[in-house]
């Protein structure tokens, strides 16, 4: 029989965007723990030396990340499937491991302990089950995947898992115990598969309203892809005039969307594109350079829905259903 493929989750939060998937790497971090290969290899001695570096911490804390960091040495082997969550582009990179434990002394990184890896698959998060989210959503930096790991496996194969958002109560309470990850997911979902890409452009001047501009939906037609209007003043004289882009995708945005958009902007107005995904580096680059040019990815624009759901017409509060606690409403 087959021995079964071990399957590895890792959270590396503390890494620079797509530094990890550019650099074909995996991190983890405890810099002042020096180069943990030195230690004796079993987890006594492990937990010795992270309470020793770290005598602050809380007891229940050291056996915990102690053995995050021994099993990224000691028990995690080339040729193991690894699955990192990057919260920033929304994306489940998936990948093998292909090298040893490294210590990567350069100063000022704070990820210094690495393992070289080959990306396989990069898939959108709204491609898996709630449920597989959750399980690598977990608190701990490295972790062993085993409820969900054919799920995981099977995406790697390039089979897609269906993940419409439901309106049955199952679904729904289980929805309302992921933690905030989760409910960030399913607004996601929501505006990505509850409405028409018009729909989503109403949603974007809806929510602009809520913010105290005066908002309407207009058809883009040879003028940059702008689909809405916001202004202060309620007859649209009255500088800034806003030209607004909407994007109802998951993916990346590019340079080249973003200086569509731009493109349309005359002197004096302001350009916001709105996307449910996430935005490329030189995306972002080119933000930078351009005062009157402000980009709003999927991430953002569920804090702007938090900060102004109370504002939010019945037929939005229906749409994307919270509770006051911004957690999904049953």
């Amino acid at each position: 029989m087959a021995q079964e493929q071990v399957v590895w989750g890792i959270h590396m939060t503390g890494v620079r965007d797509d530094a990890p998937i550019i650099g074909n790497y995996i991190a983890i971090g405890w810099r002042e723990l020096g180069d943990p290969s030195r230690i004796a290899p079993n987890r006594s001695a492990f937990k010795a030396a992270y309470a020793t570096t770290y005598p602050s911490s809380k007891p229940g804390t050291i056996p915990v990340s102690a053995g995050s960091i021994f099993r990224f040495i000691h028990e995690m082997n080339v040729g193991e499937i690894v699955v990192y969550p990057s919260r920033h582009n929304r994306m489940i990179n998936i990948g093998r491991v292909t090298g040893e434990h490294e210590y990567v002394q350069s100063p000022g990184e704070e990820y210094p302990n690495r393992r070289s890896v080959e990306w396989l698959r990069h898939v959108s998060r709204e491609q898996f089950p709630q449920s597989a989210l959750y399980e690598i959503g977990s608190a701990i930096t490295l972790f062993s995947v085993t409820t969900h790991a054919d799920i995981f496996l099977a995406a790697l194969a390039g089979d897609v898992v269906s993940n419409a958002v439901g309106g049955d109560d199952d679904t729904a309470a289980a929805i309302a115990e992921q933690l905030e990850e989760s409910t960030e997911d399913f607004i996601i979902k929501r505006l990505k598969e509850a409405q028409s890409s018009y729909e989503f452009e109403q949603f974007v001047a809806h929510l602009l309203q809520c913010m105290g501009y005066h908002a309407r939906v207009t058809k883009a037609s040879g003028d940059g892809g702008v689909e809405v209007i916001a202004h202060r003043d309620e007859l649209g004289f009255e500088p800034p005039i806003i030209k607004v882009q909407c994007k109802q995708t998951l993916g990346n945005s590019g340079r080249p969307d973003v200086q569509k958009l731009f493109g349309a902007i005359e002197q004096g107005e302001m350009g916001l594109f709105v996307t449910l995904g996430s935005f490329s580096p030189d995306a972002r680059v080119y933000e930078q350079a351009k005062s009157n040019l402000r980009l709003i990815d999927g991430r953002t624009l569920v804090e702007l829905i938090y900060t102004h759901y109370e504002q939010f017409s019945p037929r939005y509060q229906s749409l994307v259903p919270l509770k006051r606690t911004y957690t999904v409403g049953v």
